[in-house]
């Protein structure tokens, strides 16, 4: 029996964080904000959601917070002018959301801070960059996240997969297995279950764990979870300084300050 499609209504990005493994260029300008080869790597995302037909759109913000307000303002003013963009006149812009606990706390903060837009959602860092927009399908059938088959040994978070359906993810990587990217999407029935999840950990304490951590490892059990398969080079997610540089020569300059 063929189990219900799904379809995303709206994303949450996460964008609130320091991005010091990117210091200096991060101290001054936030990462999701950074210029890739002209483009910053917010930009990639939320293009790659619209021309999915996801116009509802939440950023979550701490570090530099007023450049995004900033940047909101000019990619809403750009939208309102494309008179023929359909999803421009249904949703010409995104809504920010300010995580007061950034500073001190994990990546948990965040999610927890835009809990109430959980369910029929996709979840996805600002600081990668897009290079395929297939990716963020809006179609789905099981909550779970977009994965890259690795042959070969890695360090990142690698899930174990058997006949479509997640059994169980390492965090220190691994070999033979898909290595777990950050886009995910999440039914309506999951986005709840992991509401009051995130509330349960987040508010009895557990503050400097990822949010990935609540479904992967503390209730990995009271979920069902499904991949979504792509290809490495449909997206690059950028740590530091030396990816930096790899993605746009131009950042070099900064490799040799450090190195000097």
């Amino acid at each position: 029996m063929c189990e219900e499609n799904h379809i995303v209504k709206r994303a949450i990005i996460m964008a609130a964080g320091f991005g010091n493994r990117m210091h200096p260029l991060t101290l001054t300008t936030p990462k999701p904000l950074v210029k890739v080869n002209g483009v910053r790597m917010i930009d990639t995302v939320v293009d790659g959601l619209r021309s999915n037909g996801i116009t509802e759109i939440y950023v979550v913000v701490g570090h530099l917070k007023e450049q995004f307000y900033e940047w909101a303002a000019e990619r809403h003013a750009e939208w309102a002018k494309e008179e023929t963009c359909e999803c421009a006149k249904e949703q010409p812009g995104v809504q920010i959301i300010e995580n007061p606990d950034y500073a001190t706390c994990n990546n948990i903060s965040s999610l927890y801070v835009a809990r109430e837009h959980l369910g029929e959602c996709i979840i996805l860092d600002g600081d990668q960059i897009i290079y395929n927009k297939e990716i963020l399908d809006p179609h789905f059938t099981l909550s779970g996240y977009n994965a890259v088959w690795c042959e070969g040994e890695t360090k990142e978070w690698l899930m174990d997969v058997e006949d479509g359906v997640v059994k169980s993810c390492s965090r220190t990587g691994g070999r033979h297995g898909w290595q777990l990217y950050s886009i995910s999407r999440w039914t309506a029935e999951d986005g709840a279950k992991l509401r009051r999840h995130l509330e349960q950990e987040f508010e009895s304490g557990n503050r400097q764990i990822f949010w990935d951590d609540v479904v992967m490892f503390c209730h990995f059990d009271e979920y069902r979870l499904g991949i979504r398969e792509m290809q490495a080079e449909d997206i690059i997610e950028i740590d530091g300084i030396d990816e930096l540089a790899q993605a746009d020569p131009s950042y070099r300059t900064y490799l040799d300050s450090l190195d000097g």
